[in-house]
């Protein structure tokens, strides 16, 4: 791998490859710039081909910059909770990273000579989170679906709790609702706004005017500004 700075687009990795074909650029969270340089193309090469496309590159990084500053990067002073559990990072002697979840604790140990920002340690401490809002979320959603269900005279099939990084929520045709995880990061009442938005699906199967005056009644007139305060979030950016 070679670094080269550029003036406009600061530092680009260039890796070469001997198994790829074609030149190819690509932008990631943290990384930065990198160029895979097929194995029959000159460094020379490559380097006026980043140049040739360094508007797309200064645009994709204004992109790319407004993501990070989304992105939650943990520090050995991050105070960061979820609803059951406390995170808590250490360093230990040994070389591994070692993550421990129970009685109330996200626990992450790292090598005591490791820097907590890097990347294998800043994606060990997000796993280990995920896994904590998944406990907490096949705990408590589905037993909110039946509370909200009950309480709004709605039926429902099969409740569902599962990972997914687009949406918060969906209903199928048979009323099986399946429910994001990350709903256990959204204050209670967009979590419930979210539920009662696939139980009334259950009555109405798509977003027709119909859809949104019955959610809107259950939601007591304010579905549309829940929607829109839930659309600051994302199941991804966190």
């Amino acid at each position: 791998m070679k670094i080269i700075e550029y003036k406009d687009i600061g530092k680009v990795s260039f890796i070469r490859r001997n198994s790829v074909r074609n030149l190819k650029i690509t932008i990631k969270p943290f990384k930065g710039v990198q160029v895979t340089v097929p194995g029959f193309i000159s460094l020379e090469s490559a380097g006026k081909f980043v140049e040739e496309k360094s508007s797309w590159i200064r645009k994709s990084q204004l992109k790319l910059n407004k993501y990070e500053k989304r992105i939650t990067r943990f520090e050995e002073d991050t105070v960061f909770n979820t609803r059951d559990h406390t995170l808590i990072l250490a360093r230990h002697t040994k070389s591994t990273i070692r993550t421990e979840i129970g009685e109330g604790r996200i626990k992450v140990s790292y090598p005591d000579f490791a820097d907590i920002e890097d990347p294998r340690i800043q994606k060990a401490i997000r796993k280990a989170i995920i896994i904590g809002w998944r406990l907490e979320a096949k705990k408590y959603l589905p037993e909110r679906v039946k509370t909200l269900s009950q309480q709004y005279h709605l039926d429902c099939g099969r409740i569902v709790v599962r990972e997914n990084k687009t949406r918060w929520g969906s209903c199928s045709r048979d009323n099986n609702i399946s429910l994001n995880i990350h709903l256990m990061r959204l204050p209670q009442h967009l979590s419930d706004y979210v539920i009662l938005h696939e139980l009334a699906h259950t009555i109405h199967k798509n977003h027709q005017k119909a859809f949104w005056n019955y959610l809107n009644g259950l939601m007591g007139g304010k579905a549309k500004e829940h929607d829109k305060e839930l659309n600051r979030f994302s199941p991804e950016v966190w």
